[in-house]
């Protein structure tokens, strides 16, 4: 039985999706990639590896969505990642959606078994959660969500959830505070409680990441990547925090750079690692001043 994984690209992440597809080739991983910001053309990538394009899109609520955000790239990608998982449900049985910056060290075969009792796969963040330090980690639970919309398993009983998902991010995509929203991603939130038959992974060695890295301590060991000294690394989580946040010369760091750079062969260190953004500085830095005066 094949392994169908999905994920949503741009043209200039491609090769960043035939990593992926690389890392799951050795697990009869397939690879189905909708590329968001090209016309329907013949591309030479890894041999399990197929494309769907946006034109290819014609139901009600993909077009919806693709109207509404066609002018907000990010907003249209995380939009459509509910859509392209029940599309491609109308043929497969179960299907594991991942960002394209995930790369796969061990075997996945365990979530697809999963999926025969459960119909929704989601991983915690497992940010920290200690209220008397990092706690603007701590608070980071109730602002971006509970679990990390980079990675959603699902098989056909799904479909009701998942429509429910796509038509919440045609509501509103956007991080908004106030709101309580942040992009695709906090609406998962209520998912265990729509979908009764959700389960949480347990498993610290999926969607490992910098944020979670107080929970889940990757070492390489033997010649294999693991977390915590006894358990697999399942798949990593290259995000720009991540990689903002691993040194050049951790083995992870090399390996996903030597992996990208099969197939973007010019990529250089200071365009795989981006830079902190002001933005971001600043937020931190009111929170921390804000967080002073209330604690006096």
């Amino acid at each position: 039985m094949k392994n169908v994984f999905c994920t949503i690209s741009t043209l200039s992440h491609l090769y960043k999706c035939f990593a992926l597809a690389e890392s799951i080739n050795a697990f009869g991983g397939i690879l189905e990639v909708l590329l968001v910001d090209q016309r329907q053309q013949k591309i030479e990538g890894p041999a399990n590896i197929n494309f769907t394009f946006l034109e290819n899109l014609t139901a009600s609520l993909e077009q919806s969505i693709i109207n509404k955000y066609e002018h907000k790239p990010d907003c249209l990608r995380w939009s459509l990642k509910a859509p392209f998982i029940l599309r491609l449900l109308e043929k497969e049985d179960k299907v594991i959606y991942v960002d394209n910056d995930i790369l796969f060290f061990s075997d996945p075969s365990f979530l697809f078994e999963a999926l025969d009792s459960y119909n929704v796969l989601l991983t915690p963040h497992y940010y920290p959660r200690n209220p008397e330090s990092n706690q603007n980690w701590f608070e980071a639970n109730f602002r971006v969500g509970l679990y990390n919309a980079g990675f959603l398993a699902a098989n056909k009983e799904a479909k009701e959830v998942l429509v429910w998902w796509a038509k919440a991010c045609l509501y509103r995509c956007e991080k908004n505070y106030w709101r309580g929203l942040f992009d695709d991603q906090k609406y998962l939130d209520l998912v265990p409680i729509m979908e009764r038959k959700t389960k949480v992974l347990d498993h610290l060695g999926c969607n490992v990441a910098a944020w979670n890295k107080d929970v889940c301590e990757v070492a390489f060991q033997d010649h294999h990547f693991t977390i915590n000294q006894n358990t697999p690394l399942v798949f990593y989580h290259f995000n720009n925090y991540s990689l903002q946040n691993l040194k050049e010369e951790d083995p992870l760091f090399k390996y996903y750079y030597e992996t990208l750079k099969k197939y973007n062969s010019p990529l250089a260190l200071k365009d795989l690692i981006p830079a902190k953004s002001c933005l971001d500085k600043v937020k931190l830095f009111i929170w921390t001043f804000l967080n002073t005066l209330n604690a006096r």
